[in-house]
């Protein structure tokens, strides 16, 4: 008997469109023969937004229930960037690919959009997709040399004021080094894949994902030395919460993922070595993703014709 093939279908559980898209992708998958799977916290969640459980996906097979995560194939994601990210996190140990099919703004982590959905079940049938790692960091929290919180993160580990009126006092530190110590609004630890989320939107580089590289981006800083930093893959970063501190932080890890961080408490960040994998539809330059994630004026270009990614 042939083995099943099973691919965990994640969506977001509150959008129509979503739903929508859920339910068709369900639909191909069974027509397909394989075996569409959702978690049990995704189950209850459809069926309080449909009002009763849909005969499709009475036919999905439960996650943890009865299909086990190192039973999974892929990861079909139909949501935009924040629904990804969720998925990741839940198979974080299998580390089994992520495809996305965007539904929401940008979707920059997404493979497809929602016209192409149907073209991309396809080649996941046919097993026709290309698969990226992308890297990941490992996170934790310190307080008085004691380790109370330890997550991970695959676009940013943000540590910032709890407090919206007060000021944050750090220090940060590469390599067991103190570099510089100033007041701000926080400071962003950033992967690659991470440098066109928020650490982009505060004034962070782009950086391709095929570098390996860390990104240590201030926020709002009061200091003459507060740009952006582009470190070694290799490197500890460390952000401290100064005793002259105006206030208490909080640590962020990918927007879903948090702890306060008292007076004192110190973060400290480094490459993990579990990375996210990415399944991918082409292989195309990721100048192309930025010039249409972006909508980038390139009108007039003469150059040599490339594929789209």
């Amino acid at each position: 008997m042939a083995q099943s093939r099973n691919i965990l279908v994640v969506a977001h559980t509150r959008r129509e469109d979503a739903v929508n898209a859920c339910l068709e992708t369900v639909e191909q998958l069974l027509a397909a023969g394989l075996t569409p799977v959702m978690t049990p916290e995704q189950l209850v969640e459809l069926d309080e937004f449909l009002g009763t459980r849909n005969p499709l996906f009475a036919k999905a097979r439960e996650l943890g229930v009865e299909v086990p995560e190192q039973e999974l194939e892929l990861v079909m994601v139909l949501g935009g960037d924040g629904t990804i990210l969720k998925a990741a996190e839940i198979v974080r140990e299998t580390a089994t690919p992520l495809m996305g099919i965007n539904l929401g703004h940008v979707g920059f982590l997404a493979e497809s959009e929602r016209e192409g959905l149907s073209h991309a079940v396809s080649r996941v049938v046919d097993k026709d997709y290309l698969v990226k790692d992308r890297l990941t960091l490992d996170v934790k929290v310190l307080v008085a040399g004691k380790e109370v919180y330890r997550t991970w993160a695959l676009n940013e580990a943000t540590v910032e004021k709890s407090a919206a009126e007060r000021m944050l006092e750090v220090v940060v530190e590469i390599d067991s080094r103190p570099l510089s110590s100033f007041g701000c609004d926080g400071v962003i630890m950033a992967t690659p894949t991470g440098s066109t989320a928020y650490a982009f939107s505060a004034g962070g580089p782009v950086v391709w994902p095929s570098v390996e590289a860390i990104l240590m981006v201030p926020l709002s800083a009061h200091a003459l030395f507060a740009r952006p930093l582009v470190i070694s893959p290799r490197s500890l970063l460390a952000v401290e919460v100064l005793d002259r501190s105006a206030g208490t932080g909080v640590l962020w890890c990918d927007g879903r993922r948090t702890t306060d961080l008292p007076v004192g408490a110190r973060v400290e960040v480094s490459r993990s070595s579990k990375s996210v994998r990415l399944a991918r539809l082409r292989q195309g330059p990721f100048t192309n993703r930025l010039v249409k994630k972006f909508s980038l004026p390139v009108a007039g270009w003469r150059g040599p014709e490339t594929p789209e990614n």
